[in-house]
């Protein structure tokens, strides 16, 4: 959750308001489009004026953040399940990069209004940003440790591991570069996740 939605749920109205306007905005947003939706258009779907909304979020640009961050820690869970499965660290580690490409792709690049939503939101606050992707990077670090705690990874220093195998990935999991490498020539994403395993030292048939 951002700061924004942390500090609204704690107003007198409750979550519910909070929810119900985050669910209106998100299907506005990925139907209408986020530029071309207002505020006044998500009251009115609520039943409600301008005002009622701005006293949970003080712009749409608040809104929009809220819903991409939504959406983004939706993604977060799935991997965090996919992290934390009972499979060898390659191989969980080649089902998770496999999902992050899956997920981003089919959240980002099939609706290009999700995809300008998600990229605005990116790009105006760094924090959604931020956060998304050091939860990436971290559930990454999780089962790269415990490859090198099996002897599976020969990667010495987990931390700098999994921050690798996220900057290869960056191709992979963000709007703006997603959109940006389609136009060009990329290798395939089991291409990335072989080269990715190689680069942390995973023996061959373990």
């Amino acid at each position: 959750m951002t700061a924004q939605t942390e500090n609204a749920s704690r107003r007198q109205d409750g979550i519910e308001p909070l929810q119900d306007i985050l669910a209106v905005a998100r299907r506005l947003f990925t139907t209408i489009g986020y530029q071309k939706t207002t505020v006044a258009e998500i009251a009115a779907e609520l039943g409600k004026s301008p005002a009622h909304v701005y006293r949970f979020f003080d712009s749409k640009r608040a809104i929009n953040e809220a819903v991409a961050e939504l959406l983004l820690s939706q993604i977060g869970d799935e991997l965090e399940v996919i992290a934390a499965g009972n499979s060898p660290p390659p191989e969980r580690l080649a089902a998770f990069l496999l999902a992050l490409s899956e997920l981003s792709e089919r959240h980002f690049m099939t609706n290009s209004r999700v995809n300008d939503m998600v990229e605005d939101a990116m790009a105006e606050s760094w924090g959604v940003c931020l956060r998304y992707i050091q939860r990436v990077e971290g559930l990454i670090r999780t089962i790269v440790e415990e490859g090198q705690t099996s002897g599976d990874f020969s990667v010495e220093d987990a931390a700098a591991g999994a921050s690798c195998v996220k900057t290869t990935m960056v191709c992979f999991m963000h709007p703006t570069m997603m959109a940006l490498s389609a136009e060009h020539a990329r290798p395939e994403i089991e291409q990335v996740i072989a080269y990715a395993l190689r680069g942390l030292g995973a023996k061959p048939g373990r």
